[in-house]
């Protein structure tokens, strides 16, 4: 053999990936899930949802969902991210056939990242507008002199004659007006094909929410932990406030009661439970990712049970507790215009926005309690989006390592921050709203529900529901043995209660789709509008067949065969998941080359 012709070759590390964050601590993690999950969608989704649905019959199917699909899920989810260390997609190496569950969790993720910025430009607005006295949308204020003191005011919209935003007769209060003239610019839009020019202050306010996201997601999770010891906190004094203020205003009682009131005969509407549902996952974040990639980044060890109980009860408590400061407000209005509770406001994510600001305005120093509240929104906003991009950026991030280098996460965030603020100027023109509605109602529908669905299906008899407990016991060996005696009754949940219950809801839902036709306020949406949000919520679950085709196709052997093989953990699931319990990867590989000096 000829010799080597030169030095011998040197050995040369490839320089290693960079490594992902952890928590600082435990409490950073819960905080930031709270931050995450009591977000915006207590304050304006749920009272609307009740609102929607006929009151408080609707405790009645949303606890029943938070108990057999929100705990066993969400327990699920932050099970699987911390035992993995794997944002939504990476994490699928457990069971190769369903990575297609973490692309449409992906997808369901960006869809609600593109109009859910848009409520915190809202908020935006009202808080630039709040540094007034009077606020713009009081009585006090001089424009809104004549509607407050007319008996009727008339509204003309697409020639049709309406009372108020909702079609009823009586009063219109000045904070509709405000809203649909002022910020939405609605009443000047023909519905989904005529948007209309875009409404730039609220396109400066939008990307004003996402040049604050931006910053807010480059310092990081060890530092956004330390922002939720406010955001916990403070809405729950604001909206005691609220509570107060509201229970001293006339006819504040019949929005309680009507809160409160039972018709059991909405229990048979689709309706109603797809509601639910789709409020559980909405509030809790299950489905997204987001709580997902957050326990990516968490020790070993942390007491997901724990974490579980705490995040969950307290969201719904806060949701159940914010709706007391959204119907007392109601019963005033109601009092105020002549008109039953039901009839006050419109049907729509706008009844925050009206509600609201109108309760402001009774209240004494009304521009500081605005500022307050509407500070507290974007708090709450910003902390609910800053998970659902998180989710996001660490699906990129963990399937492509080498960008977790600060100067290309960076660029990775600033491109998604840039492109959805540009798909989201079509939300902010006057007829912004129906859009708005459109992807709000199917992006979190019948797809998060599918995916849902398949993630417990999947973990439950793909991975191995035995397998599945045993790593959570490994996860928490030094927890307190109550911890260890639940996993029996989240086991009978996600091997029978959790998916029947799911599947029952997904299919109530389909039979009601094509029979209630998707409305906001007097405006029924077209034929070719409701297809495009079907075929929204179609793409979201296309991702999980479209994938495991994928899978299989890179198998070999018969069809039995290689979907066996794509059921089975890879090897780098077994090496990244070889941790003690400290939180350390152990045995990880590196790569060594070898190459000739000059």
């Amino acid at each position: 053999s000829q010799p080597w012709p030169g030095p011998p070759p040197q050995p040369e590390i490839l320089a290693p990936t960079p490594p992902r964050e952890t928590w600082s601590s435990k409490y950073e993690f819960l905080l930031s899930c709270l931050g995450y999950c009591v977000g915006l969608g207590n304050i304006w989704r749920f009272p609307y949802l009740c609102y929607r649905n006929g009151g408080g019959i609707f405790l009645i199917p949303y606890f029943i969902m938070l108990l057999v699909t929100g705990l066993p899920l969400f327990l699920m989810e932050l099970s699987l991210g911390q035992y993995g260390a794997a944002g939504p997609i990476t994490v699928w190496k457990c069971c190769p056939l369903l990575k297609g569950v973490g692309v449409a969790m992906l997808i369901v993720s960006s869809l609600v990242s593109l109009y859910y910025n848009v409520i915190i430009a809202w908020a935006f607005y009202y808080l630039g507008s709040s540094f007034q006295s009077p606020l713009p949308w009081s009585c006090d204020a001089p424009w809104n002199a004549d509607i407050c003191k007319v008996v009727a005011v008339v509204v003309t919209w697409r020639g049709c004659v309406l009372q108020n935003t909702s079609g009823s007769t009586g009063r219109v209060s000045a904070s509709e007006v405000f809203w649909n003239e002022q910020v939405l610019g609605v009443t000047h839009s023909s519905g989904l094909e005529d948007p209309g020019p875009v409404q730039w202050p609220l396109a400066l306010c939008l990307l004003a929410a996402w040049i604050l996201v931006f910053l807010c997601m480059l310092k990081g999770i060890r530092s956004s932990g330390k922002v939720v010891y406010f955001t916990a906190t403070f809405p729950y004094l604001v909206i005691l406030i609220l509570i107060i203020r509201g229970a001293t205003l006339e006819g504040s009682l019949n929005g309680v009661r009507f809160y409160l009131s039972s018709d059991w005969s909405r229990l048979q509407r689709a309706q109603v439970w797809s509601d639910a549902a789709s409020q559980i996952f909405y509030s809790l974040g299950i489905g997204f990712g987001g709580l997902l990639s957050m326990a990516s980044y968490n020790k070993f060890d942390n007491n997901v049970i724990r974490d579980t109980l705490v995040v969950t009860i307290g969201n719904c408590c806060t949701s159940f507790f914010a709706g007391f400061a959204i119907f007392s407000v109601l019963g005033h209005m109601a009092w105020r215009k002549q008109v039953p509770v039901g009839s006050v406001a419109a049907s729509g994510p706008g009844l925050a926005f009206v509600a609201y600001p109108e309760a402001l305005s009774l209240l004494p120093g009304s521009p500081f309690w605005s500022i307050l509240f509407f500070l507290m929104l974007l708090t709450l906003g910003v902390d609910t989006l800053f998970g659902n991009i998180m989710g996001i950026t660490t699906a990129i991030l963990d399937e492509f390592p080498a960008l977790r280098d600060w100067r290309r996460k960076t660029a990775v965030l600033g491109v998604l921050c840039i492109s959805f603020y540009l798909l989201g100027l079509l939300l902010v023109t006057q007829g912004g709203i129906f859009w708005f509605t459109l992807i709000d109602t199917y992006s979190t529908g019948f797809g998060l529900i599918i995916v849902a669905l398949f993630m417990c299906l999947g973990i439950a008899f793909c991975y191995g529901m035995n397998q599945f407990c045993q790593d959570i016991m490994d996860m928490i060996c030094r927890c307190p043995p109550w911890c260890s005696h639940m996993l029996g009754y989240f086991k009978v949940c996600w091997a029978f209660f959790t998916p029947c219950l799911l599947l029952f809801t997904l299919i109530y839902t389909f039979l009601d789709m094509y029979g209630v036709p998707l409305r906001y306020g007097t405006y029924e949406y077209p034929a070719w509008g409701t297809s495009l949000g079907v075929c929204i919520g179609v793409l979201t679950c296309l991702q999980i067949p479209l994938w495991a085709a994928v899978a299989l196709c890179r198998e070999s052997g018969t069809l039995s065969d290689r979907f066996q093989k794509a059921t089975q953990p890879l090897h780098s699931w077994r090496t990244a998941t070889a941790r003690d319990v400290t939180g350390d990867i152990i045995d990880v590989p590196f790569t060594i080359t070898l190459t000739s000096s000059d």
